[in-house]
């Protein structure tokens, strides 16, 4: 698919952000209500100098730019495991230059939060967003590098378009801090 076309997402300016892009288009070709996804990135220069049979299998040919980053996606995360909790249990190998998340959730609009009934547990509040008449689905991509530079992508449900992803390095800080750990010594 080339760049002009209107279905690619648009030229990123780092390795991170492409790769923050990439899994994004990946995870948004699966369609939605997906599972959470956790990827290991790694240097593409790298992957294809220790490991060139799986760098071709990847398809990863040797014109890649200097600094470019691989997602490679990881085993299913368990179901039903808090998110946080899980995370808190991974340990990269040296190898990895960083991780990505993709996780789907419902979010409101910041004045919504005062209408939030006081109260309620974790499951309750669920419920109560689920229920909210603006609510939105958002896919969220939020990728970590071990130095702590951090990228995020959000696409939502109603605009799910490459071309309608947001992208920042602060859009989701909770969970970039959370992926952060990851790689904490």
């Amino acid at each position: 698919m080339s760049q002009d076309s209107p279905a690619s997402p648009p030229p990123a300016a780092t390795p991170l952000t492409r790769a923050v892009l990439e899994i994004d288009e990946y995870v948004g070709g699966l369609g939605w209500d997906q599972p959470a996804r956790l990827f290991a990135l790694v240097d593409t220069g790298r992957l294809q100098e220790e490991e060139p049979s799986l760098a071709r299998r990847l398809g990863l040919d040797s014109e890649q730019p200097a600094g470019s980053l691989t997602p490679i996606e990881q085993e299913e995360i368990p179901a039903g495991n808090p998110l946080d909790e899980f995370l808190a249990t991974i340990a990269w190998p040296g190898s990895v230059a960083g991780c990505a998340l993709t996780v789907e959730r419902l979010m409101l609009p910041a004045g919504a939060e005062a209408s939030v009934p006081e109260g309620l547990d974790e499951a309750a509040l669920n419920k109560w967003v689920a229920k909210h008449p603006e609510r939105q689905e958002v896919r969220m991509t939020v990728a970590v590098l071990r130095d702590g530079t951090r990228e995020s992508a959000l696409r939502l449900r109603e605009k799910d378009s490459a071309v309608e992803v947001l992208t920042g390095a602060g859009l989701v800080p909770g969970l970039a801090e959370a992926l952060a750990t990851t790689f904490a010594e």
